[in-house]
């Protein structure tokens, strides 16, 4: 089950409505799947930006080689559509979700990531209680100060008792995002690795922006990025992407004028989330660039004018390129997808919510 919906019936001035440009979409699909394949390494994509099962088809159809998830409820909407090759990049904790990943793991070819021996214990005794295996990659802080083993020697060390525990096996290492410290970091890891009689069959980096730091790490097999397929602000910003390559916009109308240098749009934070990573305003408005999204209310967006420059009138739709494109997604029931500014798709976002 995809959840797609094949309607034309969805009016785009009824807003805020969240658009996706498709002809920008499959673009962005095509291209960054070529950048990893130029690279030699396998791309897999990080379905929590979109979190829509037919568009991970997509991205599969061009040649990913699986999909990365962050939290179970993700993995199981998509292996529920017909995706057999996941990876969960977080730590599994607790019972009731360790019932879940066996199941799962008896659907597909799963693999998950663990940073500490807690979590290590945790998936050893659900898997041998159920007499199979799990595939388990290493995770290393590489320089984002996150999750992941703090040095070359804790993520080996981790690595050999890992191998060690049954229902277990050492599948690789993981990091998030590439950083400046992420090459020296692997390199010295293979050692310690190589050391203990251990091999990363799997090398796991991540991150959009981070896409041309992949030459640099020695040893990578397969790079997860997920912001590539729609692009946002924020991939504009971090240079990896023009305002041309973002797909997602978020029509908006402008209900008031209270003053001369300000409107208010129907799009607040329950819209556009009130995600400014570190960047000025709430999102770029693109038939007015220099407006800047200023505050966010719950319902409201409050847009500061220019002084003298054109702006917008009450009534008028404005389309909105978002800081953020992930959590837009999360705050909303379907995304439409747009092609030559006609509506040709409506998706469900399936996985919305699944935080569990």
């Amino acid at each position: 089950m995809d959840h797609t919906i094949v309607t034309t019936e969805i009016d785009l001035d009824d807003t805020p409505v969240v658009t996706v440009d498709l002809d920008i979409m499959e673009r962005n699909i095509r291209r960054f799947q070529a950048v990893c394949a130029e690279a030699g390494v396998k791309l897999r994509p990080h379905i929590k930006t979109h979190k829509i099962p037919a568009i991970a088809h997509k991205q599969l159809e061009a040649g990913a080689a699986g999909i990365a998830c962050q939290k179970l409820g993700e993995a199981e909407v998509m292996q529920a559509a017909g995706i057999e090759d996941i990876t969960l990049t977080y730590n599994v904790v607790g019972k009731a979700k360790l019932e879940r990943l066996v199941r799962l793991a008896g659907r597909c070819d799963l693999k998950v990531v663990c940073d500490n021996r807690a979590v290590a214990d945790g998936l050893s005794v659900a898997f041998q209680e159920a007499g199979t295996r799990l595939k388990v990659l290493v995770e290393c802080d590489t320089g984002a100060g996150r999750n992941g083993a703090q040095s070359p020697l804790d993520a080996a060390e981790l690595a050999a008792y890992v191998a060690g525990k049954p229902g277990l096996s050492f599948a690789g290492l993981m990091t998030y995002p590439i950083t400046a410290h992420t090459a020296g970091f692997f390199a010295e890891a293979y050692k310690e690795l190589d050391r203990r009689g251990l091999k990363a069959q799997i090398v796991s980096t991540g991150g959009t922006p981070a896409l041309g730091l992949l030459r640099d790490v020695p040893g990578v097999t397969e790079h997860r990025a997920g912001t590539y397929v729609f692009n946002d602000r924020k991939c504009v910003e971090s240079g990896v992407a023009t305002w041309d390559d973002c797909a997602m916009r978020i029509r908006s109308t402008v209900v008031s004028r209270p003053a001369k240098n300000r409107a208010i749009i129907d799009a607040g934070s329950k819209t556009l989330s009130s995600d400014l990573l570190a960047l000025d305003g709430h999102g770029r408005i693109v038939e007015y660039p220099g407006a800047k999204i200023a505050k966010l209310n719950e319902e409201h967006g409050v847009v500061l004018l220019e002084d003298g420059a054109p702006a917008p009138e009450v009534g008028e739709v404005v389309t909105i390129i978002p800081n953020h494109t992930c959590v837009v997604t999360n705050l909303h029931d379907r995304l439409v997808g747009v092609r030559g500014g006609k509506v040709e798709t409506v998706w469900d976002v399936a996985a919305r919510g699944l935080v569990r």
